[in-house]
């Protein structure tokens, strides 16, 4: 279909809406020669999921509610040897208490 400048910008719209129900091109002519072309637009690529899109990806391993009575190395002292290379705090003065008050003016 073949349609003057002058009528598509008189009828853009529903010429528009025409071409999207239709799915046929329409060649807009000034003086009679092809200036331009009003196609439909590609089919869009049907879009990725948002969410479930990894559903089945993942495996369990394992009981993740009831874990296994494991002791802490802290508690059995089995870490004792990685601290005995630190030597005692030389300010024991912030650890006997607070800082003292400061008087306000």
């Amino acid at each position: 279909m073949e349609i003057p400048a002058g009528e598509f910008k008189a009828k853009c719209l529903q010429l528009m809406d025409k071409v999207s129900r239709s799915r046929e091109p329409i060649v807009i002519t000034k003086r009679g020669k092809p200036v331009a072309k009003l196609v439909p637009p590609d089919e869009p690529e049907p879009r990725a999921r948002l969410f479930g899109y990894m559903t089945g990806t993942a495996e369990i391993r394992g009981d993740v509610v009831n874990m296994p009575a494991l002791e802490w190395s802290a508690l059995t002292g089995e870490e004792d040897d990685l601290y005995a290379d630190l030597e005692p705090s030389t300010s024991a003065s912030h650890a006997s208490g607070p800082p003292p008050a400061r008087k306000r003016k």
